[in-house]
Order: C-alpha cells, then sequence, then structure tokens
C-alpha cells in the first residue's frame, strides 16, 4: 500500500536508507531528483542549528527542480531520528522536522508514540525499523504508517532474520506500507521485493559508491572490489548487531573472525564507542548484496540503470509463469 505522497512520484519503488555521515544534501537531493525517496540522519547536520539549513536546502532545490521540469518524477525526502536514549538533539530535531513539515520520518531502535502524533499533526509520515514481529507489532500499535523490514544482509544495524521469513510473517497480519532491506542492491532484488509482498525496496550501501555520495573514495573502491564474503556481523563496535566490511576491521588492526561481544554500558549510536577506531567513520557498514557493485556512477545513472534491470525482471518473472 502506497501513501499519496509516493504515488506517480517514484521512478523505481525505492528508498534511499539514511547513511550515517555520508548523507547530505547533496546525495539526498539527487536521489529524489532521480525519483526514488532521498533520506539523511538528523545527527549528520552538525551542530543541531544546521538541520533547519540542510532541511530548506533541500526543500527550496526540489521545489525550482519540480517547477522546472514538470514532466519529471520527483520523490519527496526523509530525515531518520535515532529514538535512543543517548541521542540528546531528539527533542529539538524532532521540533526541526515538524516546523518544516518533513513529509517522512524514519525513526530508528525505539517508536515514541509521541513523535508519532507531531509528525502526524501536519501530515508527515512515519516509517520504523523493525528486525523482528514484536518489535513490528510494538510499532504499529503506536501508531506509525509504515515498518522497514531490515532483513539478513542489510548494511549497518541489521537483523538475522531472512527478508522470505520476516516479510511473509509481518503479511499474516499487517496490511500496510512495507519497505524490505536486506542485500537489495539492483533492479532485480527491487523487483523480488514486491513480487514477496513489499511495497517498496530499502536500499542503501548501493548508493555510498557514487558520485553525490560523501563517502571518500576508500570506501567507495573498498565497495567495489568487496563480496558477501568480506561482511562481517557483529554488535562490538556499537552494541547492536550490524554488517561491516572485514577488510576494514582488520586494517584498523582487529581480527574479523574473533570479534568479541559489546560492552553494552558503552552503546553510542552517534560513533560507537567500543573501540578505539570509530565505527562508519574508520569501519565502514556494508550490506551483503555488494557483489553488484562495479563503478561509482551518478545517482541519476544508478537509477536509471535500475530502473531497466527493474523493467526486465519483470518481462522475465513474467515470462516464466507461463510455465506453470
Amino acid at each position: 500500500m502506497l501513501p499519496e505522497i509516493l504515488k506517480n512520484n517514484l521512478s523505481i519503488p525505492v528508498i534511499g536508507s539514511p547513511l550515517f555521515i555520508i548523507s547530505r544534501p547533496g546525495l539526498v537531493i539527487a536521489q529524489c531528483k532521480a525519483g526514488v525517496v532521498g533520506s539523511f540522519p538528523a545527527l549528520n547536520a552538525r551542530p543541531q542549528e544546521l538541520l533547519s539549513d540542510w532541511i530548506k536546502e533541500i526543500k527550496d532545490e526540489l521545489g525550482e527542480f519540480k517547477d522546472k521540469n514538470p514532466e519529471k518524477k520527483v520523490a519527496p525526502f526523509a530525515v531518520n531520528q535515532i529514538c535512543h536514549l543517548s541521542n540528546d538533539r531528539l527533542f529539538a530535531d524532532v521540533e526541526t522536522c515538524v516546523k518544516h513539515e518533513v513529509p517522512i520520518i524514519i525513526t530508528s531502535l525505539r517508536p515514541p508514540a509521541d513523535l508519532v502524533k507531531a509528525i502526524h499533526s501536519y501530515g508527515g509520515l512515519v516509517y520504523h525499523d523493525v528486525i523482528n514481529t514484536r518489535h513490528a507489532q510494538k510499532a504499529v500499535s503506536e501508531g506509525v504508517d509504515g515498518l522497514i523490514l531490515v532483513c539478513a544482509g542489510a548494511g549497518g544495524h541489521a537483523g538475522a532474520l531472512s527478508p522470505f521469513a520476516l516479510l511473509r510473517e509481518t503479511r499474516e497480519w499487517y496490511d500496510g506500507t512495507i519497505l524490505l532491506a536486506g542485500a537489495i542492491s539492483d533492479g532485480f532484488s527491487v523487483a523480488s521485493a514486491l513480487a514477496m509482498g513489499a511495497d517498496l525496496a530499502y536500499i542503501g550501501t548501493r548508493f555510498i559508491a557514487t558520485k553525490e555520495s560523501e563517502a571518500d573514495d576508500d570506501y567507495k573502491n573498498m565497495l567495489i572490489e568487496s563480496a558477501a564474503k568480506d561482511v562481517v556481523y557483529t554488535n562490538y563496535f556499537s552494541g547492536v548487531k550490524g554488517n561491516y566490511l572485514s577488510p576494514s576491521v582488520a586494517r584498523a588492526g582487529m581480527d574479523p573472525e574473533n570479534l568479541p561481544e559489546a560492552d553494552k554500558t558503552k552503546m553510542n549510536f552517534n560513533s560507537g564507542g567500543n573501540a578505539s577506531k570509530k565505527v562508519w567513520k574508520d569501519i565502514y557498514g556494508s550490506g551483503q548484496g555488494i557483489s553488484s557493485i562495479k563503478n561509482s556512477p551518478s545517482v541519476a545513472e544508478l537509477v536509471q540503470q535500475m530502473k531497466s534491470e527493474f523493467d526486465e525482471a519483470k518481462e522475465s518473472f513474467s515470462e516464466k509463469l507461463k510455465n506453470y
């Protein structure tokens, strides 16, 4: 089920996930202009006052682009809020988003009902990250507008359940908007997500290796040179299980195959508090679907490629169904 704000405004059913440090206005604007929802973590805007400037820049740029290109599909944007007790900016950041009427808010770690109420006050949408049914049912009970199923293979903080398991299990009781995350990096996997019952695919890692991304060249090159075997799943760096590029872990002087369990009393979702080398900055997050990353194109080129793959997947699927 797609909300009205997304109908006829997407060139492909994709939301670009918020990337800590990396997602900034340039990347978000490029994604929205290409017809996919661009997003960024509120915490990327530092100091806090910069958040208002970023939102205004994105809204102004997209508004001007739509006026000049009425025939193009231009997607809305989203801001991610980390709803953990370690985030002492949450209240101020939400207040800023309400002031500017940010169309979509993505919440992570805890779905506070007060935040949902605030965003709904102006007609905004709230999509919440979940990794299991218990979390999903809690989020729905607090009024979120959709669920982001962060399954095995997703980049950064991720769950351990197969998308086949969690998506179909969720559809047994939930008929609202579902976004699916987990090793989705091309148009074929986007089509697969929809075939399983998702409304939108949620893609992060693939957008890191684009020209508009704020990731440094070392990060982009490591993604291009790596494959699923190079992704390690650990809670050591932030206290929450996540997927990271093992070459970056090894370069930081640690054994990717023998990482200790995190000290949960030192959880720090701003930068990672369990190691001298910092997660996101020194330890690179990555999903398992990186074997398809062969280059670092512009966002527009990447989305066009995904659209071609998506269309090819639809035709192929339809042809195969004729045999059954």
